[in-house]
Formats: C-alpha cells, structure tokens, sequence
C-alpha cells in the first residue's frame, strides 16, 4: 500500500492506494491544530478499518504538513540564538531596507525572530576572497556560549559573512558551541542551511530554520512512534517545497525545506495527473479551506524558484512557484473600516470553521454562501459523516445583507464573486504578468473548494477548458504520495564566463557531484532510479539579480561556457524583451537537483458502464435572478466516456463540481472531468 496525507488547516487529507490499480481509498476529516498528529493517527485508523487495510502492508507513507508554516505565522517556535561577525548584530533587522507594501507607511517587517540580546558577535572576518582579515576568537566564541546556556535557548545558528564559500570559521565556531552547550540545543551554521552568497537571505533562512527545528522535530517524533504503535513498519517520508520527499532525519534536520510543502504537493499530484491524461499545458488553482495556490506548468514543467518569504521572512530554498492568496472555502465576509466588501484573508479555519458547521462559527464565509446558493449541499458534507446547518448560513448571510442595504442572494453572489476575483488577479500575477496567455492553458482545479469556483475564474482569464481529477480535495495527499526523493545542492562561483571559468566551473561540478553521490547512498537509491538536473544562474556582470538556466555538464570546458553565454542572452531576451551580446556575462551559482524516483502505484481506470440518471436536483443560482432545478450527480456512479451537459452539480465525498448552464464536461478514461465552457454566460 502507499499513503500520502496532508495536514491542512481547515482539514487533513489521506489517500490510499493499495497498488493494484484497480482503486483509491479516500478520507478526509477536519484537522486538529494543537496536536496535528491526532487527527492523522485517527483519519488512518478510520480509513484502514473502514475498508479492511492492514497497516502492516504499508510500504510508502508520504507527508505534507503545515506545522512549520503555522508556528512561523502564530510565532509559537524554538527560542533561537545568533552567532556573527563583529559589526553584523543587527542585520536581521536592517533587512533590504525596502518596505513590506510602497503606499502603507504603517506598516513594517515582523520583529525579527532572535530578539537583540540573543543576537551574539565575536571578532571574525574574512574577505570576498577567503583571506583571513580578523582571524576567530575561540574564546569569544566559549564566552557566548556560557551567556545562550543561561538564556535556554533551544538552537543556536553561527552566521559569518562569506561563509558560504570559506566556511571552515563557522565550522570551527560550532565545534566550540557543541563542546560548551547541552546536548539538547542543537547548532547549526548558515553555510550547512543554504551556502549561497547574499548575507541577509542566508541568514533569515538559517535563524527561519533554527526556530523550526525544535517544533517540526518533536511533531515528527510524536507521528512516528503514533505510526510505530499502530504496525505501520514504511518510515515516513516528507514532502518538501520543491515537490520531492526526503527523510524523516533530513526533515528534522532542515526543516525550513518542508515549510510550503503542501502546495508543492499538490502541484505535483496536478503534474501526474495531468500527464497521464496527456495534458502539457495547465495552470493549477488549489482552494482549500484557508488559502488558494495558483501555479503554472508549461509543457508539463513547473517553474521553480529560490527565493520567497515565509511569514514575512525571505527564505531561499528551492520550491515550487506557487502564489497563495487569502481565498479559501472558510475566508471570512466582513466590511472594512472604510466601508469596503471584503473577503478574506482572515479564516474561519477549523475550528469554529463556516456557520453551517455549528460549532460556533458567527462570521459568514464563502462556503456559507455557496451553501446558501444551493450550489454546496446544504444538508451534509464529506460523505454524509459531516452535518451542515443551511439555515444558519442563510441568518448569518441575512445579517451581512442588512449591513450592506443588498439582498442576501446578491450578497452571497458578491462573497464568491469577490473571492473568485482575488483567484483570478493571483492567476493573472504568475501567467499574464510574464507574457504567458491563460487561454492557452487549461485550469486544473482541486482542493476541496477549487471546482467550485473554477468556472467563474476560468471564465474571467478567457480560458476555454478545465479539468478536475478524480480526488480534487485529496490530490496534495495523492501527490505526495507519488512524488520522488529529491534534494538540492547549491555553490556559489561569482567568476565572469570566459576561458578562466572552466577550472572554477569544474570544481564545483566535481564538489557538488560528490555530495549528489553521498545522499544517493545515504538514501539508498538504486542507481536505475538516480537522476540529476544541473542549472546555473548567471546575470550581466555588475547587474544584481540573475537568471536560471539548465546545462549539460557532459558538455566541454569550452563548448559548455558557450553554451551558457547563448542560453543567458537568449533567456534575458525573453524575459527582458532585450539582450546585450557586447555585455560580459558573470556565472552566479552553480546548481544540481537530484531525484530518486520512488515505484508509483498505477492509477486506476474508469470502467464503462450504462450512465446513471442524476440522483435528485436542487434550486441553485448560477447568475443574479437565474435560479434553476440543478441535476445533482454521484461522481462515484459517473463512468468513463460520460458527457452531461450544464447546469448540472456533480458531488463526492471531497469536493463539489459546479457545471455552468451552457457548459459541457466529459468524463476521460482516469475519471478526470474535463469541463468545456460554452458562450459567455449572463
């Protein structure tokens, strides 16, 4: 069996595949923020028992979790101490010197998360080119270690400048922590983080994964023996930003790589997805409860980045381009101090959750008014295990209405019209801001709210197609249980591109070859399943910000720095809509990604089989006064090749298919519903 969970915040998924290729098993229930475990522990007891699984059987248990994002956001993480250079205590908070938003002269950066009295220089510097300028003082080092042992702290980060090319001054520094410091704090250096030049990102990721060490850590030992204690004898896996799994022990090590691996987990369950069914081209909208994440696939690649903030912190670690916007099933409806309809971000969550749970929730949010709507069901959600209260969100929604001098069935129209509308401009920022067209790709939606709300965005960005896979509110478990093993590994060359590169070059090919070829072992990948992807970042020289691009190491000394010239003016012309050949060209960093692909499960086929009629219908209003008797479907009785023309509502257990009057969806041979939008609707 193989098993992928995502623990969300509103709810954690589970997905199942026995490895027959004949099913998936499907569970989703509402997660539990103070221990996240539990409510993993108990979604697979229940879905093991309920579909008489042996949890002995499992070979591959893959996880995505939120815990790291959320105790960066509440601020509930490790106590963090800091070890620099002399004259750099206060860089944390000098940052960029650029402001979190032009026009808001209010507000500024999060407090950095080492308060000044843990932010520790010793004298030590050395120059851009490795010379010793003030050599490290030992006993400096000794003397701040007796000051973090009475503050107790839980981790202490060594950050020197230039580290990230000559880090034998943090080495030694942390040799000197480790013999004067308990056991329990853990030590870390920048340079074993993310050796990249550029002092003030490496530093935030390494502090960022400093205060996580301690919480991802202890969450990891309480799933795995949780996990032991049930018989489950596959160790975990966790699924990282950039889309792969790693290791418990490398997840507990740098935790700071598993901080936005939910979104990358369902990016890549859309890209196998999307592959099987022979689609290239897809822009992925996953809308849960809390947040949407949109990003783009060209040609069945995502693009990848380095650099994003986290919590309002600049991290760089390689993940997933993906944009998260405030729009999620459980975003709260409220009117601003100005007057303004707003939508979101704040969220109803879990816990109270939307109005119709009834679990004391006051606050309407989009999945009230779609509720009221009749487009969700107002009876009961996940399968008939979760009620729901139509009439409180109809009170709550009524309550709203009265405050903005609108009817209540306007005001729930505005709600999902204002939250498709924050979808749409996020689509917008990753597609047509980069000169891509939205409508030469098709929208791939899920999450437990995506297909929901797909037609209203798809229609918007003038896209003509959308598909929504078999499990849309469990395809980041599905995805994490299906992506490979993958790390990075990263070194800084900053040396023009000229003959005089070659030897630079190849060092730091052999030097990261060599660290490629230690995690595969220390992974135990089999050498059929290795892999590995080279790019380089290189930027006009004296110019501050670089570009990407793959190589080919097998090439020559001379022929793959030609290469590489090429490939930048061409890249920057695309990018830039100009180059500057006559300009010397500086190689930046030198890259390598490395995957150990993991056995994948087959996915199942859709049988045929004579189609079933709609179970019943149910009033729903698609447009301002057009309410109609909707045809509601069982996706589970849906078969393959099956056409149904809109409006039709086609439910299952995770999520709700919403098919506009005028549009068509056909069902392909893996269970996807491909969604074709007809003439522009009212």
């Amino acid at each position: 069996m193989y098993i992928g969970v995502d623990v969300g915040g509103t709810f954690t998924d589970i997905a199942v595949n026995p490895g027959d290729g004949r099913e998936l098993y499907l569970h989703k229930l509402p997660s539990t923020p103070d221990a996240p475990e539990k409510a993993v522990i108990d979604g697979l007891r229940e879905i093991l028992v309920e579909n008489s699984l042996e949890a002995g059987q499992i070979r591959r248990l893959a996880h995505g979790t939120t815990v790291g994002t959320n105790a960066l956001i509440q601020r509930k993480c490790g106590k963090v101490a800091l070890i620099t250079s002399e004259g750099f205590r206060d860089l944390l908070e000098l940052a960029r010197q650029t402001r979190p938003t032009v026009y808001d002269m209010h507000r500024d950066h999060p407090e950095p998360l080492v308060p000044r009295n843990l932010r520790i220089e010793v004298p030590q510097r050395r120059l851009a080119d490795g010379t010793v300028h003030v050599p490290l003082a030992s006993n400096a080092v000794a003397d701040a270690a007796a000051c973090i042992a009475e503050a107790g702290v839980d981790c202490v980060v060594v950050c020197f400048l230039h580290s990230y090319a000559f880090p034998e001054d943090e080495d030694r520094a942390a040799e000197i922590l480790r013999a004067n410091l308990p056991d329990s704090t853990v030590v870390l250096t920048s340079s074993s983080v993310y050796p990249e030049f550029r002092e003030y990102e490496r530093f935030s990721t390494a502090v960022l994964n400093a205060a996580l060490i301690t919480v991802l850590g202890s969450y990891l030992d309480r799933l795995m023996q949780a996990t032991a204690d049930m018989g489950i004898p596959a160790e975990i896996k966790i699924s990282q930003s950039s889309g792969g799994l790693m290791s418990v022990r490398m997840a507990k090590k740098l935790p700071v790589r598993a901080s936005l691996s939910g979104p990358a987990a369902g990016v890549q369950g859309a890209l196998y997805r999307a592959a099987v069914a022979g689609i290239d081209n897809i822009i992925t909208l996953d809308m849960g409860g809390t947040s949407a994440d949109v990003a783009l696939l060209e040609n069945g690649v995502p693009v990848e980045v380095v650099a994003r903030d986290l919590a309002g912190f600049p991290i760089r670690i390689p993940s997933f381009d993906v944009n998260a916007v405030g729009a999620g099933g459980g975003s709260i409806a409220w009117i601003d101090s100005d007057g303004l309809f707003k939508v979101g971000p704040r969220s109803a969550g879990a816990v109270p959750g939307p109005v119709c749970y009834n679990q004391g929730g006051t606050e309407p949010t989009v999945t009230d008014a779609n509720v009221m709507l009749g487009r969700l069901n107002g009876s009961t959600l996940l399968g008939g295990r979760m009620p729901i209260r139509h009439d409180l969100s109809v009170e709550a929604i009524a309550r709203l209405a009265g405050c903005l001098n609108m009817a209540p069935e306007d005001t729930a129209l505005g709600i999902v019209q204002v939250a498709c509308a924050t979808m749409v401009k996020a689509i917008r920022s990753i597609s047509v801001e980069r000169g891509y067209a939205p409508s030469e790709f098709s929208l791939f939606v899920f999450g437990g709210a995506g297909a929901l709300h797909a037609v209203d965005v798809a229609r918007e960005l003038g896209m003509g197609r959308i598909v929504v896979p078999p499990s849309p509110g469990i395809l980041c478990a599905e995805g994490a249980m299906n992506a490979p093993l993958s790390i990075e590994f990263v070194a800084t060359l900053l040396v023009p591109v000229s003959p005089e590169a070659t030897g630079a070059l190849a060092r730091a090919i052999s030097e990261l070859d060599a660290k490629v070829s230690n995690w595969f072992a220390s992974e135990s990948v089999p050498r059929p399943q290795q892999k590995t992807t080279w790019t380089v970042a290189a930027r006009y020289l004296r110019q501050n910000y670089e570009l990407t691009l793959p190589i080919d190491i097998a090439a020559s000394g001379g022929s793959l720095l030609e290469g590489i010239d090429s490939s930048f003016h061409n890249a920057h012309e695309r990018n830039y809509g100009f180059c500057s050949p006559g300009e010397p060209v500086q190689l930046v960093n030198l890259s390598v990604k490395a995957l150990g692909e993991l056995p994948r499960p087959d996915l199942p086929v859709l049988p045929g089989s004579p189609r079933p009629d709609p179970g019943w219908h149910r009033d729903t209003l698609f447009w301002r006064g057009d309410s109609r008797m909707t045809p509601v479907y069982d996706r589970a009785e849906l078969v393959a090749g099956q056409a149904i023309s809109g409006p039709a509502i086609i439910e299952q257990m995770d999520a709700t298919v919403l098919v506009f009057p005028g549009d068509e969806c056909v069902v392909d041979n893996w269970g996807n519903i491909i969604v074709t939008l007809g003439a522009t609707g009212a």
